[in-house]
């Protein structure tokens, strides 16, 4: 954290624990109502321990780490909120071969809430996190500025620390809808994913292969809690959302509305194949929805990004810590696709470098030649 900014490099001194929290949390900008909620038992277990703590305690340091995730109507908020729990281990909490956590010593880990895969790797870029989750595709052409992301700057600063799991395209129509394909959905009203979302670049993909373009439909450019509500209330025909399976917003509008999800599958979906090497075939099984039936669809790998200038041993630890066997647990309680989180798949589908903090501990876990002087690369 050597390179990050004194915002987020805190050190504990003797005036009141209580206002030091109070003072530190707020001075982290860019995080609303839910980004400061998201800290949850880390952020209480932190001022628990520094209010009851004596002077040894307060004169540690402690430092805070973001991860930049997407709405909470994904998959991401969830899996950031639980990956930020088990790295956490907040100023004189108690040791992991005590029973306490087995997280970074004095870290403090942030989910923050955000638009999504776009949006987290621009943040990256510009310094505003530490890290962020991303679709594998637009962590590609963020590094490369490519597609979107041409003149951009800052896109070489990304590097892995891990592939999580995969994230499954979802196309949501109501029950009763006639529309069958991608291609049905021409001059109806689409939510396309939110500004900003790995969502609405990769709908624009399908739209293409269909033979259809921004143009065909009626778009709209929503969360999906509000993409929800609009398909709820009728204003809408369809609505698209990449997130892992269960999606939350996909299972309250399963509650609230008859549903079903248009299979994506064809000639068509084997053409996106082929020009976006990035996606596979998956299926969104049976029950993920209520009594929906297992469907067809394309799956991309969701990554755990991070800056290139966060200090090499600070990654190393975080990813040691992520993967530590006491994490397994936390990881699996939390969001369905938590279960997929595992350390032999934690390289596939990676396509940008792993940070040298993150090489080193795979290297040490076996998953990289011991020799090796930098992290194969991938395709």
């Amino acid at each position: 954290m050597d390179r990050t900014s004194e915002t987020n490099r805190i050190t504990v001194t003797n005036r009141s624990p209580r206002a030091w929290v109070s003072a530190r949390l707020f001075r982290l900008t860019g995080f609303g109502l839910l980004g400061v909620l998201a800290l949850g038992l880390v952020t209480l277990g932190a001022s628990a321990f520094l209010f009851g703590a004596g002077d040894s305690v307060r004169a540690q340091e402690a430092k805070f780490f973001r991860i930049a995730t997407g709405s909470t109507g994904g998959s991401y908020f969830p899996i950031g909120t639980s990956i930020a729990n088990v790295i956490s281990s907040p100023p004189g909490a108690r040791p992991c071969d005590r029973g306490g956590s087995c997280g970074v010593p004095g870290l403090i880990a942030l989910a923050k809430t955000t638009g999504g895969s776009v949006e987290n790797v621009r943040q990256i870029a510009k310094g505003e996190v530490e890290s962020g989750l991303s679709q594998a595709d637009i962590a590609y052409a963020a590094l490369n500025g490519a597609g979107i992301f041409k003149g951009e700057k800052g896109g070489e600063k990304l590097r892995a620390i891990a592939s999580l799991y995969h994230e499954a395209v979802h196309l949501v129509v109501r029950a009763d809808s006639k529309i069958e394909t991608v291609k049905d959905l021409r001059g109806k009203r689409v939510s396309l994913g939110e500004k900003g979302s790995g969502t609405l670049v990769d709908s624009l993909i399908l739209l293409k292969a269909f033979g259809l373009t921004e143009k065909s439909v009626k778009p709209v450019y929503l969360q999906p809690g509000a993409s929800v509500d609009r398909l709820v209330e009728g204003e809408i025909d369809a609505l698209f959302l990449i997130a892992g399976s269960p999606a939350a917003a996909i299972a309250e509008l399963a509650e609230r509305l008859p549903v079903r999800l248009v299979p994506l599958a064809g000639t068509a979906v084997e053409k996106v194949l082929k020009n976006y090497p990035f996606f596979q075939t998956g299926t969104i099984p049976e029950g993920a929805y209520g009594e929906l039936p297992a469907t067809e669809t394309l799956t991309v790998a969701a990554l755990w990004l991070v800056s290139a200038e966060v200090d090499a041993d600070l990654v190393y630890q975080i990813t040691r810590a992520l993967w530590h066997e006491n994490s397994r647990a936390a990881l699996d309680k939390g969001h369905a696709a938590g279960k997929l989180i595992r350390l032999e798949t934690a390289l596939e589908g990676v396509p940008v470098p792993l940070h040298p903090g993150a090489e080193r501990f795979y290297r040490e876990a076996g998953l990289l030649p011991a020799d090796a002087e930098a992290a194969p690369p991938t395709q």
